[in-house]
């Protein structure tokens, strides 16, 4: 058992694979267990996980800066981008980071869009010539960050990834068009929860072709009959609740919002340059590290090493619950 940032975590010695899965507070395993336990024996009411759905989309939107009523509820990332993809003109043009993950620019290629993938470095420069920009805030395959005040400065509406950045990186994205992420990875939710943070303006653009009762101003009152009826906000864009997910993001999400952001992103990548540095290899400023050494992956596993391997390269990924004990683990069996 670990402790850190106020709580503990029962996670194992080497595990660095949170960029996959992320590792709940022993608390909110508990409350998902005793959702489990709940659940096993009939105890809990349809409605029961209301209160929760407001609570982690609340401490979402603070997560990221933006206001609750403007966060919609989804379950995966590309459920909610491609609420996104629907509102735009069939000839829209969106650029892309070449190899982003495609959770973020496959719903934009299945409609026909014309997408364009440049290189991250190019994103902000080329924003100009397109009518959308849809980037990782963290490239999942390496760790790199996108250039924010670039992109804020390009005049052209945003879409941000934000999967693997919220939960170690301090965000404040108000200004973006859409943000969107994913809870199982930094958030340390259950896998089946998502959110979609949405701008006044892109609100109006964006197409709820999911729409069903839970998406109404008052959820039951709304499970029969026509007309159609969705709230005023963002709540409009919402799916029905995955039970069990959200009971995990009400308890986690929140404790992540009550933490100093700054003191978990130093944490995080103070652990990972020390493996690069410790390496011979140059200090990156991401809790999110690629490593291409010859049999990496292999060695890391067999010293206990909880790794992935993306783009054909070993990725490590430190949170609030790893040490410099992890960062000893990996350069002992990478030396």
């Amino acid at each position: 058992m670990r402790s850190a940032f106020g709580t503990t975590f029962d996670v194992p010695l080497g595990y660095l694979n949170t960029a996959s899965i992320g590792v709940p507070p022993t608390p909110v395993a508990s409350v998902v267990a005793d959702a489990v336990r709940r659940w096993s024996v009939g105890g809990d009411s349809p409605d029961a996980v209301d209160a929760q759905v407001s609570t982690a989309r609340n401490a979402f939107g603070r997560l990221v800066g933006v206001p609750g009523e403007r966060v919609a509820m989804g379950a995966s990332v590309s459920q909610l981008v491609a609420l996104v993809a629907a509102g735009l003109p069939a000839d829209a043009s969106v650029l892309v980071a070449r190899g982003d993950f495609t959770s973020l620019t496959f719903p934009f290629a299945a409609r026909g869009l014309r997408v364009t993938e440049v290189e991250l470095d190019e994103i902000a420069s080329a924003a100009g010539a397109h009518d959308l920009v849809a980037v990782s805030v963290v490239q999942s395959a390496n760790g790199r960050i996108v250039d924010l005040e670039g992109l804020r400065a390009a005049g052209v509406p945003v879409l941000l990834d934000a999967s693997q950045a919220v939960g170690w990186l301090p965000l404040e994205l108000e200004w973006a068009d859409w943000v969107v992420a994913a809870g199982y990875k930094f958030l340390m939710a259950p896998r089946g929860c998502a959110w979609l943070a949405c701008s006044p303006s892109a609100l109006e653009r964006t197409v709820p072709v999911a729409a069903n009762w839970f998406g109404n101003e008052d959820p039951w009152s709304a499970v029969y009959g026509l007309p159609l009826r969705l709230a005023s906000d963002a709540r409009r864009l919402d799916l029905s609740p995955v039970w069990l997910s959200q009971f995990g993001a009400a308890a986690s999400l929140p404790y992540l919002a009550s933490l100093d952001m700054t003191a978990v992103r130093d944490h995080g990548v103070a652990l990972a340059d020390a493996v690069l540095t410790g390496l011979g290899l140059p200090a990156r400023g991401s809790a999110i590290v690629s490593l291409d050494l010859p049999s990496a992956g292999e060695r890391l596993a067999a010293a206990g090493v909880r790794s992935s391997v993306r783009a054909g390269r070993v990725r490590l990924a430190f949170h609030l619950y790893n040490t410099v004990e992890d960062v000893d683990l990996v350069l002992k069996a990478l030396d």
